[in-house]
């Protein structure tokens, strides 16, 4: 397995990686809690953006490291505040998480952007192309998600993604009946439609949702015909 993964990731890389970079682990979850547990000792902090996924906070807690928060900036495609980052940094810092493309998001960062944050080395050894191919993979599916989203008149979609596998969109609840926020919209819409999307309190965000189009057309154009019949029966309109 290793052996085929070190095939793989190379083949997108200026360079050839060796078992020793490869680490296994059940999904990103457990991946998440290695790192942060390797990088935790006394005294230390970690930076993480906010809105983020909750995961990173969870595992750094309890691993006993300070989290602090960095903002993102919406009118900006969610780019990092970087004077809140200079404001939190010091010298016990041992990481800073950038996510990218991001997670919920689905915004990408600009070369120029990450170059005031990353380190240069990595960035230099990473040919376009390999952000290029992430890119348009998702690319058709973020189309199809963010236009059925325009045909949906309680969820609006301020920024469409440029990259990623997810798209934030806010909730007017004012246009619904008998929802009471974000997860109770999820909640009634995972029990009458079978569709699941994460409510957007789960990264700091209430009132708004994170939608996964991580999968093939087909599909993604079913789960959001579900989420507009959901909607149009829950209208205030049709009480």
């Amino acid at each position: 397995m290793v052996k085929g993964l070190l095939q793989s990731i190379s083949r997108d890389l200026p360079y050839h990686l060796s078992a020793d970079d490869i680490y296994l682990t059940v999904g990103c979850t457990q991946a998440i809690e290695v790192v942060v547990s390797v990088l935790a000792r006394p005294g230390a902090n970690i930076l993480l953006p906010r809105p983020g996924y909750p995961t990173y906070e969870a595992f750094s807690r309890f691993s006993k490291l300070e989290v602090r928060h960095f903002d993102l900036i919406p009118e900006k495609g969610w780019e990092v505040d970087i004077e809140s980052v200079e404001a939190i940094a010091d010298e016990n810092t041992v990481a800073m998480v950038i996510i990218n493309p991001g997670n919920p998001f689905g915004n990408v960062f600009t070369y120029h952007h990450l170059k005031k944050a990353a380190i240069p080395e990595i960035l230099e050894r990473t040919k376009e192309e390999f952000f290029l191919k992430i890119i348009n993979i998702t690319s058709e599916a973020a189309d199809i998600c963010y236009e059925r989203i325009k045909e949906i008149p309680c969820i609006s979609c301020p920024h469409k993604p440029d990259g990623s596998m997810f798209i934030m969109v806010k909730l007017n609840l004012s246009l619904l009946q008998d929802i009471i926020d974000d997860m109770d919209f999820c909640l009634k819409l995972a029990k009458e439609e079978s569709v699941i999307v994460l409510p957007g309190v789960a990264v700091g965000l209430k009132n708004w949702l994170r939608i996964s189009f991580a999968m093939e057309p087909e599909q993604l154009e079913q789960g959001l015909e579900r989420i507009k019949t959901f909607c149009q029966r829950n209208a205030k309109n049709n009480a």
